[in-house]
């Protein structure tokens, strides 16, 4: 706390007094750690496309549940149903990944080379 309250000007007091408000309005959600996928084993990271007709969408949605590699999953509009963002060890991981939800429909993977943005904090939108 005392760290942010120096970037932000404001006694650590202060700064702990206005995160609790953000925290029980709903603005900050949580809190996680950010860990190096590469670090725990996972040297491969790849964006998929999933094509799934409406009646198997619950059940691959159970199956990425439960995946390990799924860092993200977003129901989209266009061509594919859902992108993920997923990781793996290594291609061979990846296969055997995406011939575990190829049962749901077709897939079109994007093998990540490099991130030359990473996520970045939420900032307001722009007052017009």
């Amino acid at each position: 706390m005392t760290e942010l309250a120096g970037h932000v000007a404001l006694s650590v007091p202060a700064t702990s007094d206005r995160v609790r408000r953000l925290e029980d309005a709903g603005v900050i959600a949580g809190y996680r750690a950010l860990v190096a996928p590469e670090q725990v084993g996972y040297g491969l990271m790849a964006l998929i496309g999933i094509t799934t007709p409406q009646a198997d969408k619950a059940r691959l949605l159970d199956v990425l549940r439960a995946a390990p590699e799924v860092l993200e999953c977003h129901h989209v509009t266009g061509q594919d149903s859902f992108i993920l963002k997923v990781i793996a060890r290594d291609v061979r991981h990846l296969e055997a990944f995406i011939a575990a939800i190829n049962p749901f429909g077709e897939t079109r993977t994007s093998i990540v080379l490099s991130t030359p943005i990473e996520s970045r904090s939420l900032q307001p939108p722009p007052v017009n």
